[in-house]
């Protein structure tokens, strides 16, 4: 499959961006559309009379990588008898959270600041260890999950969006 150049500098810019933002990347969504005049057209907002043949979104929200120690430990309890008994996904609204992290103090403000009640789940416990690993954590907190659907990481935008794909 060969790439339109204009196609390829754009994957190539978002993932130098991506590459130098390190963990803080956001959401990119690239649209590939037909203008009125028949030209292929590709940014990063869908253009007014355009029709949209294609849209590309790339995925890198910020987060914080759990310790290996606690790596350790999920991996550990994902093997162990407990865990084996795995629990379905929640059907409320739960965060996974741990104090020292930056990203997860920024979900809990916006989770407040909205008025959306959760239930928080601190993975440096030994009982939210246990819940992280059955639910099969991704490595990465703050981890949110609303009616079984989960979102690793935190920016405002992919919140929003999040929640209006709920609605």
């Amino acid at each position: 499959m060969r790439l339109h150049p204009m196609l390829a500098l754009v994957l190539l810019l978002a993932s130098a961006a991506s590459a130098a933002e390190g963990p803080a990347a956001t959401t990119t969504t690239l649209y590939k559309s037909t203008g009125p005049d028949g030209r292929t057209i590709y940014s990063d907002r869908p253009q007014p009379q355009a029709q949209i043949s294609k849209t590309l979104t790339f995925k890198n929200l910020p987060g914080s990588p759990l310790s290996a120690e606690t790596l350790a430990y999920v991996e550990q309890l994902r093997k162990s008898a407990d865990a084996r008994a795995s629990a379905p996904p929640p059907r409320d609204t739960v965060l996974f959270f741990a104090n020292w992290c930056g990203y997860c103090r920024q979900a809990r403000a916006y989770l407040a600041a909205r008025n959306i009640g959760y239930r928080g789940i601190d993975i440096d416990t030994a009982e939210g260890k246990l819940a992280y690993a059955q639910l099969g954590g991704n490595n990465g907190v703050p981890q949110l999950y609303v009616n079984g659907q989960g979102v690793t990481g935190f920016t405002a935008d992919a919140y929003d969006a999040f929640f209006k794909s709920r609605k």
